[in-house]
């Protein structure tokens, strides 16, 4: 179900420790997988894995993700905010999110400049959202 909507590219670095990310980005999946709204999978970058093999490619792990059904805010905040919870389940943690060529990093313990970056992605990227915003809103 790629064909829904917009699509994110999710990835855990972990600095080459290939078992910590494919165990983070399994745990981040769980966590996007509860969301109304959101559809997520394993992205395999380099076309139909090999009998045998379970990731994208060697040493990377990485999700895809996008809409299913229309959410009051627009998708990116609802996918942003629950990146950014994961995240600040441990400082350590780091989720590089890419759309339409254009990326932001979230990790556990953002700075003010960080949700100032976060802040201006988010603006970039609201055009591709695929959603319209919520006239009747307050």
């Amino acid at each position: 179900m790629r064909d829904g909507g917009p699509q994110w590219t999710l990835t855990v670095p972990t600095g080459g420790d290939t078992l910590r990310q494919e165990r983070l980005t399994r745990d981040l999946h769980n966590t996007l997988e509860r969301a109304d709204g959101l559809v997520v999978g394993f992205h395999d970058a380099d076309g139909p894995a090999e009998p045998g093999r379970k990731g994208a490619g060697v040493g990377e792990v990485a999700l895809w993700a996008a809409t299913t059904a229309t959410v009051v805010r627009p998708a990116s905040q609802v996918l942003i905010t629950l990146i950014k919870e994961w995240c600040a389940k441990e400082r350590h943690r780091k989720v590089v999110v890419t759309i339409a060529g254009d990326s932001i990093e979230i990790t556990g313990r953002p700075d003010a400049a960080q949700e100032r970056m976060v802040r201006e992605f988010q603006d970039r990227i609201s055009g591709n959202d695929g959603t319209e915003p919520d006239d009747s809103a307050p």
